[in-house]
């Protein structure tokens, strides 16, 4: 008798992780595939939707062969997404109009500060996020504006519009669903997460017609099946979906109010679970909605760092001084310190809780001292400073003094990284044996929507302690280092002059 697997995909920034879990929900595969970021001009970020359409194929496929299954094996299949990024395609060929457009992307950033001098305080008391061209309803508006003909096709039903969730379950069901969840539909800007519906007022605003988004669906049912032509011969349930962050916290069994984790990946994003009720942040903050399930939304505080692995690929790919991310760890050992040295990576702006489309990367306390050791260890630590700022900001803003913060992704094996970001919260830091919690998340998703699992409390139990990491650091040089943080960030912001970014803007 053959055995029965769990699949979850994590479609991310860089590169889509699909990992297969046994019966057991234990890892028996791991499939990475990278896709191709593309520049084509400043502050612009793009995918090939038909790139990321194969590397999901390619990593699922990895993982069966791997154990010498077929996906008939499969029980079920959840997925996460990258969240902000977007595309618009016609819905009679399945071709993208465009390339999908990267949530780090700057070019609508000029007319997000018109929409917020305008719209500000409405959009954020409908959609509980703050107008920045990070989200998806600015980016779906530039591409109905800026491509020839786009609008009139959408008025005219032959295309469709949709986040990376939709276009792989559109795919993966051979164009048999147009469905997203409510986490992700949560990131467009474009959901009244009160009603839970796509928000008439911001659509006309927007100029967006509503009749090319998706339905809006719980992130735990079975949205449709796989079409054996495009999925390797079989028919097996989508059943999970759900916006990465949130994918983690649902992995990482962050289910009652008060739970946080973060995660380490490209940027870098900590999640508050905050119950039934959307809780308002005086500091930056976006409230968001954790998941839907059974018609219930679930609501979470979150804070974004946009820069953090993708701080540690620049050095390999752009500087040349590391040749891959695991040389990280014991250069930054090596160094001892940064020397008085402070990068603060806002390559596209700086997210939570500073808001500033306008800053740009800035490395402060160079001397003709400084080694590359020495940069490798400031740019660890930039990503921990990055996420206390956020943790600070939370403990204000929900009243729930945080005792512990879950951690995942792939920057959570440099253990450097983590005793430093437990030194510089003063909080313990807990590694799940699973850290890949995103992919599982999507996974106990998937199988909470077959019917797999009657309760969270069931789910609760799967989670496993690795790791611990526990604060050694004294307050007074906590204190000294976080000063120095905040100094070198605000030398960071508004740099880019307004002038000069609109004319990067189309």
């Amino acid at each position: 008798m053959s055995k029965k697997y769990y699949l979850g995909i994590d479609q991310g920034t860089t590169g889509t992780t699909t990992l297969l879990l046994d019966e057991n929900w234990d890892v028996a595969a791991r499939g990475y595939k990278e896709h191709t970021q593309y520049y084509p001009e400043a502050g612009w970020v793009e995918h090939d939707p038909m790139e990321i359409w194969d590397a999901i194929l390619e990593s699922i496929d990895m993982v069966l062969k791997e154990v010498g299954a077929s996906a008939s094996d499969l029980i079920c299949i959840g997925l996460d997404n990258q969240g902000e990024t977007c595309m618009i395609w016609d819905k009679n060929t399945g071709q993208p109009v465009y390339n999908a457009i990267v949530w780090q992307d700057r070019r609508t950033a000029r007319y997000a500060d018109q929409l917020s001098e305008q719209h500000g305080p409405m959009i954020r008391e409908k959609t509980g996020l703050v107008i920045d061209s990070y989200f998806s309803g600015t980016k779906f508006k530039w591409i109905l504006d800026n491509v020839e003909g786009a609008m009139e096709r959408a008025k005219a039903g032959d295309l469709i519009a949709g986040t990376l969730d939709c276009w792989m379950i559109w795919k993966l069901t051979h164009a048999g669903a147009h469905v997203t969840d409510q986490s992700t539909a949560s990131r467009t800007m474009l959901l009244n997460i009160h009603t839970g519906q796509w928000d008439d007022d911001i659509l006309q605003i927007l100029g967006i017609p509503k009749s090319i988004l998706p339905e809006i669906c719980d992130s735990a049912q079975v949205y449709g099946y796989t079409d054996p032509l495009d999925f390797f011969g079989a028919k097996i349930p989508i059943s999970g979906s759900v916006v990465d962050q949130q994918a983690a916290l649902f992995g990482q069994a962050c289910y009652t109010p008060g739970t946080v984790k973060t995660t380490y990946g490209t940027g870098c994003f900590m999640l508050m679970n905050t119950g039934d009720k959307p809780v308002y942040s005086e500091n930056g903050l976006l409230t968001t909605v954790a998941w839907g399930l059974n018609k219930k939304t679930s609501f979470a505080l979150d804070g974004g760092v946009y820069i953090a692995g993708a701080a540690v690929q620049w050095l390999r790919d752009k500087l040349k001084i590391i040749e891959n991310s695991a040389q990280t760890e014991g250069m930054a050992i090596a160094a001892q310190k940064t020397g008085g040295v402070y990068f603060v990576p806002a390559f596209a702006g700086l997210a939570a809780p500073h808001w500033d489309q306008y800053a740009r990367g800035t490395i402060v306390g160079l001397t003709g001292g400084t080694t590359k050791e020495q940069l490798v260890r400031a740019t660890l630590e930039s990503v921990a400073y990055q996420v206390n700022d956020n943790l600070e900001v939370m403990n204000r803003d929900s009243g729930i003094p945080i005792q512990v913060m879950r951690v995942d992704g792939g920057m959570v094996a440099n253990n450097f990284l983590m005793q430093f970001q437990s030194d510089i919260m003063g909080i313990p830091v807990d590694v799940p044996v699973i850290t890949e919690t995103t992919a599982l998340g999507a996974a106990y998703l998937a199988a909470l929507g077959i019917g797999e699992f009657s309760s969270l409390d069931e789910l609760t139990s799967k989670w496993k302690l690795g790791r611990r990491f526990e604060p050694n650091m004294s307050a007074d040089q906590r204190e000294s280092l976080l000063h120095d943080w905040r100094r070198a960030v605000e030398r960071s912001k508004k740099w880019v002059e307004i002038e000069a970014a609109e004319a990067v803007t189309v």
